[in-house]
């Protein structure tokens, strides 16, 4: 989901929420259906097999006077995607802070669980399992990449836990699950966003360079089929794996095939060796790069910079990432946030102010706001019970006063009005499948590691690469 403060950007001209025009909705119903239901059937009944008492006590009946909320963050800590994790856990410590500050929620404080998924579902589901076996008042779920989600949100559903996942998997746009919640968009129109980029840029030739893993092979269909209807070609397709120590065949087939750019998302070491080796083969010259959302994180800046120098990179770098808020109400109160937790989060490393730009930085950070809102307007800690008011909390209702944090929302809450949040990722427009996601920007480094804004992508964009 990824330096210095990025440079504030003027909203997009009208709303900056995906409208149904834009929303690719196909037919992948079925083959998710099936994927769900096995895991309904089998995963999540050993989910509940595991214990007696697995569902936590938030889920069945509330937490108990004063005991602390869970926000569990079930993503990779461990493995080629483990930057992910450490990302998400960062949002979560800004956000709890925030709201335990105030007076935290119901007389309850919040507190963050790391969940490693490794990146794989063999991996994920037991410890999903575990995770429902051990927490008590599990109050929200965090995280859930495309490396694993189609395996624990089932699961996850299933305990009736409301969640946040940062999975781009487009199939979750046509499946239904009550607890499902989602602020990013699917993975497809993030590949129709690299196009966009590339044809900006004027490039005519591009390769694709992309992880094995699920999350990174979502992204390459769509891309072919974005690059023909560009009218741009498409000079090679690589597959990287992930736990490979060397790229040499892939970089060679990319410089024989003489892109102008490389379309890529490979987590871990395997992009910034693949960068190391095609510069290195290639008599010192770089490829272009364009990324995506993932690359917009303080790992990645550092392993690439590391490989091909950081002028380098700055100078041969775009990646797309989701239009945010970075000036106005909102923004003070998530910098401080996020930025109160320096040096105190686990596994994270690099330059901090990145996850400022991070998609998980941002979109979780807006996710754990709304859901402790809709506990304050419910009145329950029960997920079952405060959910439905995400949707309320995030979209509003006519009349309703427009908030920026969590001490602003829940003091006009106390006073008896109605509420619509609008944090950093900007206004929420939920849809039937609780996915709400908004358009791109275009973002570079500078040899800092800077994240800066140089454009944004619009939804006309968009559509005229779509197949």
């Amino acid at each position: 989901m990824k330096s210095t403060t990025p440079v504030p950007v003027a909203p997009a001209s009208g709303d900056r929420r995906h409208t149904s025009s834009i929303r690719s909705r196909r037919a992948h119903a079925l083959p998710f259906a099936a994927v769900a239901a096995g895991s309904v059937l089998s995963l999540v009944l050993a989910a509940c097999g595991s214990s007696s008492s697995s569902t936590p006590a938030s889920g069945s009946g509330g937490a108990k006077a004063g005991a602390a909320l869970t926000v569990a963050d079930v993503a990779p800590f461990s493995g080629p995607d483990a930057a992910l994790g450490p990302t998400y856990l960062a949002t979560c410590y800004g956000a709890t802070h925030a709201i335990d500050a105030y007076g935290g929620v119901l007389g309850h404080k919040l507190t963050c669980k790391s969940v490693d998924t490794r990146g794989e579902p063999a991996d994920a589901v037991p410890a999903v399992n575990q995770l429902f076996a051990s927490t008590p008042n599990l109050a929200l779920v965090i995280g859930c990449t495309s490396d694993e989600a189609a395996s624990v949100v089932p699961i996850i559903n299933s305990h009736k836990t409301n969640m946040f996942c940062m999975t781009g998997q487009s199939e979750f746009d046509h499946v239904h699950f009550p607890y499902f919640y989602r602020l990013v968009p699917p993975d497809l129109e993030e590949a129709y966003a690299m196009v966009v980029i590339a044809k900006n840029l004027g490039y005519k030739r591009v390769a694709l360079a992309f992880g094995n893993d699920i999350g990174s092979q979502t992204f390459v269909q769509p891309a072919i089929g974005a690059i023909k209807k560009a009218g741009m070609t498409l000079a090679t397709s690589q597959t990287l794996a992930l736990n490979g120590s060397t790229f040499r065949t892939e970089a060679e087939a990319i410089i024989q095939s003489h892109p102008q750019a490389i379309l890529t998302e490979a987590l871990g070491t395997a992009d910034p060796t693949l960068f190391a080796e095609i510069k290195q083969l290639n008599h010192g010259k770089t490829i272009p790069i364009i990324a995506t959302s993932a690359a917009i994180s303080p790992p990645f800046y550092k392993a690439a910079a590391s490989a091909m120098g950081a002028g380098t990179l700055a100078s041969n770098f775009h990646a797309d990432n989701l239009v945010t808020e970075t000036s106005g109400p909102a923004y003070p109160p998530f910098k401080a946030a996020l930025l109160s937790q320096q040096g105190h989060v686990p596994g994270t490393v690099g330059n901090f102010t990145t996850y400022l730009s991070a998609p998980g930085g941002v979109h979780l950070y807006d996710g754990i706001n709304l859901a402790a809102l809709a506990m304050l307007m419910s009145k329950s800690t029960v997920p079952s019970v405060y959910g439905p008011d995400i949707i309320k909390i995030g979209d509003g209702v006519p009349g309703a006063t427009v908030c920026y944090s969590f001490a602003q929302c829940a003091a006009a809450l106390k006073s008896g009005k109605s509420i619509r949040y609008e944090g950093p990722g900007g206004p929420t427009a939920f849809d039937s499948y609780h996915d709400s996601t908004g358009i791109f920007q275009t973002d570079t480094y500078s040899p800092s590691g800077a994240v800066n804004v140089v454009g944004n992508i619009s939804a006309a964009q968009l559509r005229a690469v779509q197949p």
